[in-house]
């Protein structure tokens, strides 16, 4: 087979990517490992910056997460008990986020693609990628005990933190940095009502918590947990009792709890691998960076990355080689700024173990000082909703 982009890894990076080279005309195959459900099954980041949000409209499929997602307009942040307002709309000269879960918007993508022909391989085996170093890159699969290969300009490597794209790289020609926390994020997804219209982070001697949504009647939340702890050991009610505890109390009184949906602990770590172009490979989303999930940044920063390959693939092919030259400084640029908000978001949000008083009455004192300065709460609010494209 021969297209002018493999794209590996089905994820929304993946999909963006897929939607918006067949929209300019670019010819583009997705290989995905898993099968379509398990895809689906993953439950995700759920709140979109307007880069998300434009670049799913100019992909085509925006109609159902205007019709259906959420626009938040601030957060709160609970601290002592007390509840403090960001107004993200007025602090950013009228910028909000979208609340839409990637499991919808990863239907919507697949959807989109199924109708329009596109092809798509899902469990595409022992996925391998060849010769990206020369102008003929290639990438070979085993599908049904027979092995493909494909012929292509570029390869796309979308294919998440443990895909094979980035493990392909000679270890001398990449640098990866990384921090792994000392904890991780018990998660919860109920089909009951969010415990407030915006998302409320909560800063607790018992450890963070957050109160997030996926609908009016789907709600998702969290609690900080050490990485020893193990999900059977939360059944529902020690979940919701727990979550009570670190509320303040008319909040807590005022939950609506019900069965879990779903239940996991995910652990949480800061990763950037430099640079994000070799040869014809080329690195987006996961694969790239993960990022802490307490500032909303990982699908918002695959979504960027995206929006620079697809428009440097498109200037490529109308004659100009400026955008795949300059593709990872201006990815990096925007990752590691969002990276220093997550990292920031975490420390100042989160009970480490190894704080020192010190340290602990110094975080007290920046938590105070970012809820009662202007200049302090305008910068969050700022990278919240996302920061604007150099280009």
């Amino acid at each position: 087979m021969r297209v002018q982009v493999a794209i590996v890894g089905a994820g929304p990076a993946g999909l963006i990517l897929g939607q918006l080279l067949h929209k300019a005309g670019i010819d583009a195959i997705i290989l995905e490992v898993h099968t379509p459900e398990y895809v689906l099954g993953r439950i995700r980041a759920g709140v979109l910056e307007q880069v998300a949000v434009d670049l799913l409209d100019e992909a085509g499929v925006g109609r159902r997460m205007h019709a259906e997602g959420l626009v938040h307009r601030g957060i709160d942040l609970l601290i002592g008990g007390r509840r403090h307002r960001i107004d993200l709309h007025g602090l950013t000269g009228g910028k909000t986020v979208m609340v839409y879960g990637q499991t919808e918007l990863t239907k919507d993508l697949m959807e989109a693609r199924l109708a329009a022909g596109l092809k798509t391989v899902y469990e595409a085996k022992e996925v391998s990628v060849h010769d990206f170093d020369s102008h003929h890159p290639r990438v070979r699969y085993v599908k049904d005990g027979a092995t493909h290969e494909i012929e292509c300009d570029f390869i796309a490597g979308c294919d998440g933190f443990h895909g094979v794209c980035r493990a392909s790289v000679p270890r001398n020609a990449i640098a990866n940095y990384e921090r792994v926390y000392p904890f991780g994020w018990l998660g919860l997804l109920s089909d009951t009502p969010p415990a407030s219209e915006e998302l409320i982070y909560v800063k607790h001697e018992r450890g963070f918590a957050l109160c997030s949504m996926r609908s009016h009647t789907r709600s998702r939340y969290y609690l900080q947990m050490p990485l020893s702890e193990h999900v059977e050991h939360w059944p529902d009610e020690r979940f919701w009792d727990e979550l009570r505890r670190r509320l303040d109390p008319q909040t807590a009184e005022t939950l609506v709890t019900g069965p879990s949906i779903e239940k996991s602990i995910a652990p949480l770590r800061s990763f950037v691998a430099e640079p994000l172009r070799f040869g014809r490979l080329f690195l987006a989303g996961d694969a790239a960076h993960i990022v802490p999930p307490t500032g909303a940044k990982g699908l918002n920063l695959a979504a960027s990355d995206v929006r620079y390959l697809s428009r440097a693939l498109v200037d490529f092919y109308h004659g100009s080689t400026s955008g795949i030259d300059h593709y990872s400084e201006r990815c990096l640029s925007r990752i590691w700024k969002a990276e220093r908000f997550s990292w920031w978001m975490t420390l100042l949000l989160h009970r480490f173990p190894d704080t020192n008083a010190f340290d602990r009455k110094a975080l007290e004192a920046e938590l105070d000082y970012v809820v009662h300065s202007l200049a302090a709460r305008t910068t969050l609010a700022e990278n919240y909703v996302g920061l604007p494209f150099a280009d």
